[in-house]
């Protein structure tokens, strides 16, 4: 039996309300700014968000906009980013980052095939970027979005791409901006991609639970405890 999507996703809008949400939705309430919505989401990638953020936090300091990040070398770049996950690499995507722009007006693009063409940008992000930025209709299809549509059994994919695929004829479209957000916080709060936490999960007498194996809980432990995020 196929789930309601939108039960589902409206009972975890309601859960996740209290954790703590991910830097780059941190990052565009802060600002509004495209381009650090950009920057934030590209350091982001395989990086912690406490990590992401420290990173964020000392390059916009030192390059609030796209100018001023011209001005730095890729080796000051990488110093300031310092540790984000493969870092030089990033470092080299940033470098290159201003000259890209500059073929847009010095804007960041709102179209998904024109942010494509910009260094270090790939599906995941051009749709992020889309969604945060600009509050445009995009589905954003991360290791989180992916795992999780495929443990309740909505799609049946291999791959993060199949799913967003898969989600573009299924999804409706009024949850294509919020999936993202809620379900990489619920991911790492709750529906964690080892030992995932069923016992306190709100929606746990409605997943099918298709793939996981759920976290061991003593029966003297608290179930209702909050998630640590």
């Amino acid at each position: 039996m196929e789930i309601n999507i939108s039960i589902f996703l409206e009972k975890l809008r309601e859960e996740i309300a209290s954790y703590k949400v991910p830097v780059v939705e941190l990052v565009a309430v802060q600002t509004r700014d495209p381009f650090k919505v950009l920057v934030a989401t590209i350091l982001s990638a395989r990086t912690k968000d406490e990590t992401t953020a420290k990173a964020s936090e000392r390059l916009f300091k030192a390059a609030p906009d796209y100018e001023a990040l011209e001005r730095l070398t890729q080796n000051e770049i990488a110093q300031l980013i310092y540790p984000v996950g493969f870092y030089k690499a990033k470092a080299g995507y940033l470098a290159k980052l201003p000259e890209a722009l500059k073929r847009f007006g010095g804007e960041v693009p709102q179209d998904l095939d024109e942010l494509l063409t910009l260094p270090g940008v790939g599906r995941k992000t051009a749709s992020l970027v889309l969604n945060v930025a600009f509050q445009k209709d995009a589905i954003c299809v991360d290791t989180h979005v992916h795992r999780i549509m495929n443990i309740w059994g909505y799609v049946q994919t291999k791959t993060p791409l199949d799913t967003e695929m898969a989600l573009r004829k299924k999804l409706p479209l009024h949850h294509w901006q919020e999936v993202n957000t809620i379900l990489v916080t619920f991911g790492q709060g709750t529906c964690r991609p080892v030992s995932p936490h069923c016992d306190r999960c709100v929606i746990s007498n409605l997943c099918p639970r298709k793939g996981i194996k759920p976290r061991k809980v003593s029966q003297h432990k608290n179930q209702k405890a909050h998630p640590q995020v």
